[in-house]
């Protein structure tokens, strides 16, 4: 009876094993982008040259390292509008003036009210679901006199994002908006504890429960010591645990218009790093949302005064930036809804 029974379990896990396999295969071959073309007109749009000024900008020693509740972020926030701006890029109705207030009483002690800054374009087809686009505009302000001016942490992020939505507003223009709504979201008081991104999510702009997927952008703008012989890479972390789909569509994109390592070494549950919980995606992910992080790892000037915008690989930036460009063009234009679960 025992050596029947255990043979039972055996054969009924195959089957599982085989119908999990089938579901997988059959999730992989579902995603496919139509009128790749069009991705492609877009994504070229992104240019090293034209992140390259936005970085220099935002890591410039004028904003004073842009700590958060002080003036040099302050006055960053406000560039970041600026430009939402002077691209015709809308800011949501409730919040005209491209801020959301985080305020004191929910940052440390000795920080003032901050901002994030928040810009969107609405959805042709399903105006009320939401596709987040996001990075954090704060850093370490000044400490013993030096400026840390966070080029990489998060210049890179805060770059990337001008340019997507610069591509999404350019599609619009030529007829072809995203069908869902695309959220460019600038959170303040990440290097202080992730205070800015936690009080959008308990504050949303837009309903929390029409999120569709929140793309995470923290580094991508050099190379780590683990890739210094291959420098076409990047981290991709949390995609896989609220949702395989998502997963695959980060491989399909990748697959289709770009072609970097995709380095899942972060992702591991176990990894001592605990990068899943470090950024601001996390607390979109607490709310059940599907998530992913874009990283490339820490190196030599992380969080030091030496993460200048002369550092930064453009090209580099331009090819990871056009990976998450092509994602969020899936995700904003797929026929169906995103589908949360793991297989």
């Amino acid at each position: 009876m025992k050596i029947l029974f255990a043979f039972a379990l055996l054969l009924v896990g195959s089957c599982a094993t085989l119908r999990h396999s089938e579901k997988v295969k059959n999730l992989k071959e579902s995603i496919a982008y139509e009128n790749e073309a069009d991705v492609i007109k877009y994504l070229n749009t992104i240019k090293s040259d034209e992140l390259q000024i936005h970085v220099e900008e935002i890591a410039s020693p004028k904003y004073n390292g842009r700590k958060t509740g002080e003036e040099g972020h302050n006055r960053v926030c406000d560039f970041i509008r600026t430009y939402y701006k002077d691209h015709g890029i809308k800011a949501p109705e409730s919040h005209p003036n491209y801020y959301q207030i985080v305020p004191n009483n929910v940052l440390p002690e000795e920080l003032n009210d901050s901002q994030n800054v928040i810009a969107y374009i609405e959805g042709s087809e399903y105006p009320e679901e939401y596709v987040y686009i996001s990075a954090h505009s704060d850093h370490e302000g000044i400490i013993d006199g030096n400026i840390y001016p966070g080029a990489d942490d998060n210049g890179s992020g805060t770059a990337a994002v001008f340019e997507i939505a610069q591509a999404f507003k350019k599609a619009k223009m030529d007829g072809n908006g995203p069908k869902r709504s695309v959220v460019f979201l600038h959170v303040t008081a990440e290097e202080v504890g992730l205070h800015g991104s936690r009080y959008y999510t308990e504050h949303p702009i837009f309903p929390i429960e029409n999120t569709i997927s929140t793309l995470n952008i923290d580094m991508i703008g050099r190379v780590d010591k683990q890739h210094l012989d291959n420098e076409d890479y990047i981290y991709v972390i949390g995609a896989d645990r609220k949702s395989t789909e998502l997963h695959f569509i980060i491989q399909a994109a990748n697959s289709n218009f770009v072609g970097l390592n995709l380095d899942y070494k972060y992702n591991d549950p176990n990894d001592t790093n605990r990068y899943y919980y470090r950024s601001d995606h996390y607390n979109f992910a607490v709310k059940g949302i599907p998530v992913v992080f874009f990283f490339n790892g820490e190196h030599e000037d992380y969080t030091k005064p030496t993460d200048t915008a002369d550092k930064i690989n453009y090209k580099l930036l331009e090819k990871r930036t056009k990976l998450i460009f092509s994602t969020a063009w899936y995700l904003a234009n797929s026929p169906d809804r995103l589908s949360t679960g793991v297989l």
